[in-house]
């Protein structure tokens, strides 16, 4: 359930950051709160250093700390821009489909794939689809190997309880060192997912999708864990690196 000054607030933030600056009067307008209320959100966020009064005729603009809660998105374009020459090398050479994800609001969001320059792949792009925790393999494998606090964090934010089934399923895919989708009995296509860590912190995951006809689970983790994990172990070096 939304907290109402919290929504209030990042509604005049969404509102002034479609302009180069508002009065009172139309960010009133523009989000249907009520004038007052308006200049005391206004007040807080010039406090904050998130805004700041321009003039009484021109209104308010927001300040270049607002850049800082971009942060995150920053880091996931550098993350892609460091890790597609790997994906794209790894396609090349073994064939099958690639895609690099990061946990995003109770799923995995696909930032990137190779699917387009796969011979084997079954679609042109995934890009921004989103792929549940519980059952997809790249977030399984985020699971696996997060911290302890986070997994904790991420179950909650999902409403689901940490219990034995699941703490002996994700044990087993860190022996494994990768991590299968949990496909319903009709599945067709499979994916096989690392976890891309620095330290004990999941940076993102790739994962490789294969059709279940053409090759086992079995074989698919004999073959292509240790590629995976190397690319992995790569990709994370290259990101620390710059």
């Amino acid at each position: 359930m939304a907290i109402e000054p919290v929504r209030r607030s990042f509604a005049i933030l969404e509102a002034l950051s479609r302009r180069p600056h508002g009065t009172v009067a139309i960010l009133a307008e523009e989000t249907g709160l009520p004038r007052p209320t308006v200049a005391r959100l206004l007040n807080t966020l010039v406090e904050l250093g998130y805004a700041t009064q321009v003039s009484r005729h021109i209104g308010y603009r927001l300040t270049d700390r607002v850049l800082g809660l971009a942060q995150g998105i920053r880091f996931i374009d550098h993350f892609v821009d460091v890790a597609a020459p790997h994906m794209q090398r790894f396609t090349q050479e073994y064939g099958w489909p690639l895609y690099l994800g990061s946990i995003s609001h109770r799923a995995i969001t696909i930032r990137y794939s190779t699917a387009a320059e796969s011979p084997m792949s079954f679609e042109r792009t995934a890009l921004d689809r989103r792929s549940p925790i519980l059952s997809g393999a790249l977030g399984r494998a985020w699971l696996a190997f997060s911290a302890e606090d986070e997994r904790r964090a991420i179950l909650r934010d999902l409403g689901m309880r940490y219990d034995a089934k699941l703490a002996a399923a994700l044990a087993r895919i860190r022996r494994d060192g990768h991590a299968f989708a949990d496909l319903p009995r009709a599945g067709r296509l499979q994916g096989i997912a690392v976890a891309i860590r620095k330290r004990d912190r999941v940076l993102g995951c790739v994962s490789m999708r294969f059709v279940l006809s053409a090759m086992s689970e079995a074989t698919a983790g004999a073959r292509f864990s240790a590629p995976l994990n190397a690319l992995a172990r790569a990709i994370a070096t290259d990101a620390a690196s710059e």
